[in-house]
Formats: C-alpha cells, sequence, structure tokens
C-alpha cells in the first residue's frame, strides 16, 4: 500500500526572526501550477528583499530561491512539504534582511525551518486520489447500486438511460474500485465491468 499523503485543510501563516531577518510564512493548497503561482502573488511583498517559494502538485515540483544563493531557500522548502508527505500544497517564505549574513547553511536552515514550522502547524486532512468509471447495468439492478455507492464513498457524475439498461459514470475512491468492480459482477451476473474514463 502507498505512503498517506496529506494537504492542507485551511491555509497556514507563521512569523519567525533569525539574527535580525525576519520570516514571514504562508502555506495553502494548490490543485494547479496556476493556482500556486496565483497564491505566490498574492502573498509575496514586494518591499521584502525576498520572496522564496516551493510548490507540489503530484509529481509536478518548483521552486525558487528569488536571489538568495541558489539552493538555500526554494529547494530546503520542497523538502519541508515532501518531509511532512505533503501534496497539493505551496508555501511561500518572505524575508527582510536584518543586517547580519546568515551564510549558505544558515539560510537553509531559516528557509527550511520557518516552512517546516508552517506546514507542521497548518490544520490538514487525508490527501485520497479518485478516480472517474463508467459502467452499464439492467434497469432492475440500478437501484440497488444507487443504494450503495454512499458505502463505496462514489459520487454520480452522470447517468443515461438505453434500451438494455442504464449507463452510469461515477467517481469515487482509487482503493475502491475493486469493491466497486465486485458488485457489479454480483449484481450483472458477471457482465457488467466498470472501465476507467478521462
Amino acid at each position: 500500500m502507498s505512503e498517506k499523503r496529506w494537504t492542507l485543510a485551511a491555509p497556514a501563516h507563521l512569523a519567525q526572526a533569525v539574527r535580525k531577518s525576519r520570516f514571514i510564512a504562508n502555506a495553502a493548497t494548490a490543485a494547479t501550477p496556476g493556482a500556486a503561482f496565483a497564491f505566490i502573488d498574492s502573498v509575496a511583498d514586494r518591499t521584502a528583499t525576498h520572496n522564496c517559494w516551493a510548490w507540489r502538485i503530484g509529481q509536478h515540483y518548483r521552486f525558487s530561491d528569488d536571489g538568495e544563493p541558489a539552493g538555500t531557500a526554494g529547494k530546503p522548502m520542497l523538502q519541508a512539504i515532501d518531509g511532512q508527505a505533503l501534496d497539493h500544497v505551496v508555501v511561500v517564505v518572505t524575508r527582510w534582511f536584518g543586517g547580519i549574513k546568515l551564510g549558505a547553511g544558515g539560510l537553509m536552515r531559516a528557509y527550511g525551518g520557518c516552512a517546516a514550522a508552517c506546514l507542521r502547524a497548518a490544520p490538514r486532512h487525508e490527501l485520497i486520489e479518485t478516480i472517474d468509471v463508467e459502467f452499464e447495468l439492467p434497469f432492475a439492478a440500478a437501484p440497488l447500486l444507487h443504494s450503495r455507492l454512499a458505502e463505496l464513498q462514489a459520487s454520480k457524475l452522470d447517468e443515461r438511460f438505453t434500451v438494455g439498461g442504464v449507463t452510469l459514470r461515477v467517481r469515487l475512491p482509487g482503493q475502491r474500485v475493486d469493491a466497486l468492480q465486485a458488485l457489479l459482477a454480483d449484481l450483472s451476473r458477471g457482465r457488467s465491468r466498470a472501465r476507467s474514463v478521462d
């Protein structure tokens, strides 16, 4: 079984001071890269010295050091996201320079630590991957299937009536597909099978 993944249930905010520099972290969910960049634009403070950021959405990720030495800000922030098994998350850490240089190691600890603390404090919920499937059933079996959708944590997306029965499209957690297949086989005497749709 794959490792559980989490996402934020609400935006989060955290402020820290590190050797006279002020750091403010903001984090939120992001369903798409466009949503991540919109969040970055909305919280970045143009009066600050740096607005560094990182996001992960499934296999896709990006990060920026925004003028800090390469690898000292964005990458540690991405590691903070990954280290907490988070997905569909964006975090921005804004820094106002306080006059004392932190060095590469100090910057990595400050940015990564601020992002990690912000994410740890954020409310979260488990991220459950869903899949859309479609299948046909005889008319007589449809009411029983409808009564079992909640048990499968499935939601009906579409329903079409044909000469031979009903065609349904539902969305359900990926780990429930096998249970649906077994139910369909039982209701249709092995003639109906769900197929994945995009």
